[in-house]
């Protein structure tokens, strides 16, 4: 490969080399001869391949490719031009160029050189340089369309990471290409303008060298140097049309990764109907007009039953193609049933999963205006910046077995929870100070489950200056999509996004990770200390902060649990600033002293971890006194929050998160020094 790159660059480096050389050295009519035909064989060359190229990037060169076409070529226009005017002999091909094409009629000659040089520059250049200009700015236009659907394709699981960085690849190789041929095709058009005043230079030129230093006389002059010019044009001319061609044919194939031979071929003699009505219309003109006169008759009947019959065989083809098709799809779909590869393609589990009936299939569907994939982008984003983990794909799918306005989210293939919307209505939320009511139909907020109507479009903004929330279908879903998210980040996190965690973290911090990790703590450790913190919605994004209290502490226990209070403690100020905020009193319940020692006197410690024996009766007394308390805060509107003694906290959070969800145990080692707390309640074991 490396001498094959090697003498490609030497080939290309000559290539020009010999365009230079050929501006300032004269060289014999023979050498002229071999670099026209090089030049002729070049110029099918690009032809041909841009015809079968299947993929345009292929020919991704070609603006370079054109550029130094254009030299070449003009360089042998100056050099024939040399031998024309020095002593009338630029080389066989050119006069033989002048008297074939022209079949030896000076006129016949020119018309042709003149119709050439017209239909290349007004036809084939005019259209190939407005066609580049659309597609360029058509395909700048689409890149940011192109770039959400890879996004939106890699977020549903449809396609790999590496898909996705290939496809991008790919629009970015086809803006820069459609915008270089923008600009090259003007290299095209010039050349056919240099190509005409060279051909002028040399016909007045060679007329007056022949009269006024070879003595020739004015008609035998004309004769001479309008043959040369004319096959000098002619021998420019052609290699430039062909290359011409090919750029239009780069720039409008409407495929552009398919052979265009193939596209042409097949949507031309797709249609049998067609076949017919043109054999028809053939048979028509030969018979009952005067084309039917001197056996002209014979040639369009021939084409016209050829037409039909070539119908007629495209139509058997295609029932004989549709019934193949049809037997195939029935084997594949057998052989599909057969397999026992199957069974473990069934036992891939998604980790977020949200099922929805067909009704809600238009949120889902771009085409059809919905952005409901744009959500989940968003929501994944929004949970990495709060919480600082990566969520998994999350994976869209519609289910006929739902009701058509149902939506269920699982989690690794469970049912988590379900929620129901109505299309083109809107829920409406009273905040709590909205006095006048609104009719609607009574409904519940899926992600909280707090009392909503749905209202139509017409009542929304009477709702929204009434002061209701109000929130569109999509919003809904994405809100109780990001709750039950949250809800069971801890779950999601699996030992490989840790060690992902780890390698990022080691980047800049290669000593703390080669301390840390596997010397005190092994990736499975490190992971229960994060899925504790995301448990409590404790923000992992200062992974620094918390490897380094790790670190600073696993050598006197590795005990998961109490390593998480340590990396709690040093995380106070982000603690704080989610649950308290700062210039404002904030509302709390404590717990009771002799509570938090009957707590600790009842731990016990074993090699699976700790655990609570306090006795049921007083376990009771202490969850009807936390939920008393719990009701005062919520009754005021605020958050449920227990502040309790550093060595407490995990061990009583424990005791109540099954039965207080959204409970929030927070230590006083967690609090910073500025933060004002008033608390209403204490928690006790007493029956009053």
């Amino acid at each position: 490969m490396r001498n094959i790159k090697f003498q490609g660059d030497m080939f290309v480096g000559l290539y020009l080399l010999f365009a230079i050389v050929l501006f300032i050295i004269p060289i014999p009519s023979i050498f002229l001869d071999i670099l026209i035909t090089f030049n002729i064989m070049v110029a099918l060359s690009i032809l041909f391949n841009c015809l079968y190229a299947e993929d345009t990037l292929s020919m991704s060169s070609f603006p370079t490719i054109l550029l130094f076409t254009t030299v070449f070529r003009i360089a042998l226009n100056i050099s024939s031009t040399k031998l024309i005017l020095l002593d009338g002999n630029p080389g066989v091909v050119v006069r033989t160029f002048g008297n074939f094409v022209g079949g030896g009629n000076l006129i016949v000659g020119s018309i042709i050189f003149i119709v050439l040089v017209i239909i290349q520059m007004v036809v084939i250049n005019k259209g190939s340089e407005r066609v580049s200009e659309v597609t360029a700015r058509f395909t700048l236009d689409a890149m940011p369309g192109k770039q959400m659907a890879i996004d939106a394709d890699l977020n549903t699981g449809a396609i790999t990471d590496q898909e996705a960085m290939a496809r991008r690849d790919k629009i970015q190789q086809e803006s820069a290409f459609f915008g270089s041929m923008d600009g090259a095709t003007k290299y095209v058009k010039g050349d056919a303008i240099a190509g005409l005043i060279i051909t002028l230079i040399n016909l007045v030129g060679g007329m007056t060298m022949g009269v006024m230093q070879q003595g020739l006389s004015v008609q035998e002059s004309l004769q001479t140097y309008t043959i040369l010019t004319i096959g000098d044009g002619l021998v420019s001319q052609i290699p430039s049309m062909l290359i011409s061609i090919a750029t239009g044919i780069l720039v409008t194939k409407a495929s552009k990764s398919a052979n265009i031979g193939d596209i042409m071929i097949s949507q031309l003699f797709q249609l049998p109907k067609v076949m017919y009505m043109v054999g028809g219309a053939l048979c028509f003109l030969g018979v009952f007009t005067p084309l039917r006169s001197e056996g002209r008759i014979l040639v369009y009947l021939a084409f016209g039953l050829g037409m039909i019959v070539l119908g007629r065989l495209i139509n058997q083809s295609q029932e004989v193609s549709a019934i193949e098709e049809e037997v195939a799809e029935e084997e594949v779909a057998a052989d599909e049933i057969r397999r026992h590869e199957n069974v473990n393609a069934l036992l891939q589990v998604d980790p977020i999963e949200l099922e929805f009936g067909y009704g809600i299939i238009p949120l889902a569907d771009v085409n059809q205006g919905g952005d409901l994939l744009d959500r989940v982008v968003m929501i994944r984003r929004q949970i990495a910046l709060e919480l600082g983990a990566v969520v998994p794909i999350i994976r869209l799918r519609d289910n006929i077995q739902l009701n058509p306005n149902q939506y269920i989210i699982k989690i690794k293939g469970i049912q988590i929870s379900e929620g129901e919307i109505l299309f083109d209505h809107y829920m409406a939320m009273n905040p709590g100070y909205v006095e006048e009511e609104i009719t609607g139909i009574p409904t519940f907020e899926p992600s909280f489950h707090l009392p909503a109507i749905w209202i139509t479009e017409a009542q929304r903004e009477r709702a929204e200056s009434m002061g209701y929330t109000v929130v569109d279908p999509p919003s809904i879903i994405a809100t109780h999509l990001t709750e039950v998210i949250k809800g069971h980040l801890d779950e999601l996190l699996t030992r490989q996004d840790v060690q992902n965690l780890i390698d990022n973290v080691k980047e800049n911090n290669t000593t703390l990770i080669d301390e840390l990790v596997p010397k005190l703590l092994g990736v499975g450790e490190i992971q229960k200390v994060l899925q504790n913190l995301l448990s409590e919605n404790v923000s992992i994004r200062d992974l620094v902060t918390i490897f380094e209290t790790l670190a600073d502490n696993a050598a006197t226990t590795r005990d998961t649990d109490i390593l998480t209070e340590y990396a709690r403690q040093r995380l106070k100020r982000a603690i704080s600033n989610t649950y308290f905020p700062e210039g404002e009193m904030t509302t709390v319940v404590t717990l009771d002293p002799k509570v938090e020692q009957d707590i600790m006197n009842s731990v016990k410690q074993t090699e699976q971890g700790a655990y609570i024996t306090l006795d049921p009766a007083q376990t009771k007394k202490i969850l009807n006194s936390t939920e008393k308390e719990i009701k005062k805060l919520e009754d005021q509107g605020k958050a449920p929050i227990i502040i309790t003694s550093p060595i407490v906290r995990m061990y009583f959070k424990k005791l109540t998160k099954d039965y207080f969800k959204d409970l929030i145990v927070i230590s006083y080692n967690e609090i910073d020094s500025d933060v004002e707390l008033q608390s209403i309640g204490v928690v006790t074991d007493n029956d009053n």
